[in-house]
């Protein structure tokens, strides 16, 4: 019997390829991989190569690449997925003309870059990015920066925005997190760990670190689910109210919106909205208008939880640059804890104020990002080429 598995590389107790679902995607992927990634234990490529059903991986020394891309027919309607100047964002409300194939460049980010010089055609395609919503979970190997993503995320990540409907996708990266999880518990004791050298702990975005000024702190409340008895009508669930606060500024955003789950007074009464907030709630496509008006081009929008920002998203209103506080790991805060506890625990106090309870979350959430800072200040060093954008490996 085989002491290692073909697909997978992996040793037969640790191989993970009968948990890889099978994903029907529309858009076709392919994957330009540099040939040292071919046999890379922890390669991602080809678990999406495996999941995926319309992908195909490229996998040659750099001129031959360039010479099988330039002879290659792709679509009129392809796009690169690489982060940089020129590059269109998939998500928020700039996104526009997204492609229905995808060219993913698979390799460390040294390698992405000698790819890009020596194919010229890639230089010639379309370009699209992705702005992470939380840092890269690749912990056993070490990435340039925070917002780095593998492979396997960074494709997860525009599939999802250019078709949100597929299944399969969560699914797919449990099972990345369990090839994570496998090799730590395997790993030897002096195992280096991916762990950035620098002040502070090694998932803060610099942008909490820095001046906040361009930091926009936002809550939202869902509609109400379906009670027992009645019947989900399917949609995803969508913000009826939403708060937001741009810090070191007295600007701030809120607004009801309309849906059917305000007319339930029960339902009303626990988010804690007055009938005048109520009665002034604007339709979703006003909220749209209003809600981009209030946004700058710099700004970087944070939430907690990712619920709050796949309400965004599920609304036509997602952000280009978002971050989710859940995921930060600062001192005594595990991503497990609720963000009341861990204030709590931190001695840090919120008055409750009577106000709404979406109000009451967002000072939550803003004391978050103040003790963030406090617990983080800014390095006295230049800033970080490429932040923002997700890097792929």
């Amino acid at each position: 019997m085989p002491s290692r598995c073909f697909q997978c590389f992996r040793p037969i107790q640790q191989c993970f390829c009968d948990q890889i679902p099978a994903i029907t995607n529309r858009t076709e992927v392919l994957i330009l991989q540099h040939r040292r990634e071919r046999s890379h234990p922890f390669n991602t490529a080809r678990i999406v190569n495996t999941a995926l059903q319309r992908c195909s991986v490229l996998c040659e020394h750099n001129d031959e690449l360039a010479k099988r891309l330039e002879t290659m027919e792709l679509s009129a309607n392809v796009g690169l997925l690489y982060p940089g100047e020129g590059s269109m964002p998939l998500s928020g409300p700039d996104a526009r003309d997204l492609p229905n194939q995808l060219v993913v460049v698979d390799g460390t980010w040294h390698h992405a870059k000698t790819l890009m010089r020596d194919v010229p055609r890639l230089q010639r395609l379309p370009r699209y990015q992705i702005t992470p919503a939380s840092p890269g979970r690749y912990r056993i190997r070490r990435e340039p920066n925070d917002q780095a993503l593998s492979t396997l995320e960074a494709t997860v990540a525009a599939l999802r925005e250019i078709e949100p409907d597929t299944l399969g996708f969560d699914r797919l990266l449990n099972v990345f997190e369990q090839m994570i999880d496998q090799q730590i518990v395997h790993a030897p004791a002096n195992w280096r760990q991916n762990r950035r050298r620098r002040r502070g702990s090694t998932n803060v975005p610099r942008s909490l670190c820095s001046n906040l000024g361009n930091v926009v702190v936002a809550y939202g409340e869902q509609e109400r689910g379906p009670r027992k008895g009645e019947v989900d009508d399917g949609i995803k669930p969508r913000p009826v109210y939403w708060i937001a606060e741009r810090l070191q500024s007295d600007e701030t955003f809120a607004c009801a919106i309309e849906s059917k789950s305000l007319q339930d007074a029960k339902f009303a009464e626990r988010l804690r909205l007055t009938d005048r907030q109520i009665d002034q709630a604007i339709s979703l496509s006003e909220f749209r208008n209003q809600w981009k008006a209030f946004l700058r081009p710099s700004d970087t929008v944070v939430v907690y939880h990712q619920r709050t920002a796949n309400l965004l998203r599920n609304a036509g209103a997602a952000c280009p640059n978002l971050l989710l506080l859940k995921s930060i790991q600062i001192g005594s805060h595990p991503v497990s804890a609720t963000l009341e506890q861990f204030l709590r625990d931190e001695g840090i106090g919120i008055d409750d104020g009577g106000t709404s309870r979406s109000s009451f979350r967002l000072a939550n959430a803003i004391a978050f990002v103040k003790h963030v800072q406090a617990s983080n200040p800014p390095l006295n060093e230049g800033p970080l080429k490429g932040g923002g954008k997700a890097i792929i490996r």
